[in-house]
């Protein structure tokens, strides 16, 4: 020894490593899932259910009662004050989920321009393959010698 190094009996005061058994008192923690899905999905909450939070945390007494609803709900202050004032302007729909994005605005013209749209495509498709049999039988018939009338083409 040269003065430096202890034995390991006299400890620095130092913890060495902790043993897992010790570290995770006595059990080990169970391992998160490492999938993620592709895509998240937004949480969408019924009517019934926002309610029923509200009626829990507006029941709620003492310190941290408030909070305790949220953890146990997984939800945030932010979502009882939107719920909350939604409920407050007294609309019957305010606490069902809504869609998110602009609202569509449904026209009956746009409706009926919309539908003679597709039927003049579906036309349009129709002819160009009637007109392709027409030119596969022109050259059938050339071929065997015979010779067709002339069609009109629209």
């Amino acid at each position: 020894m040269n003065g430096n190094a202890r034995p390991e009996s006299q400890g620095t005061g130092i913890p060495g490593p902790i043993p897992d058994s010790i570290a995770g008192g006595g059990r080990k923690a169970p391992r998160p899932n490492p999938e993620v899905a592709a895509r998240a999905k937004r949480r969408t909450c019924t009517g019934e259910y926002k309610r029923q939070v509200l009626a829990e945390a507006d029941a709620a007494k003492g310190a941290g009662g408030i909070g305790a609803v949220l953890r146990r709900n997984g939800l945030y202050s932010s979502h009882l004050t939107k719920w909350r004032h939604e409920r407050a302007t007294g609309i019957l729909e305010g606490l069902t989920p809504h869609r998110r994005g602009p609202k569509a605005k449904t026209d009956s013209r746009t409706l009926e321009l919309q539908q003679l749209q597709r039927e003049n495509d579906r036309l349009t498709e129709q002819l160009r393959k009637a007109e392709i049999v027409i030119d596969v039988q022109k050259k059938v018939a050339a071929l065997l010698g015979r010779i067709l009338p002339p069609t009109e083409t629209l």
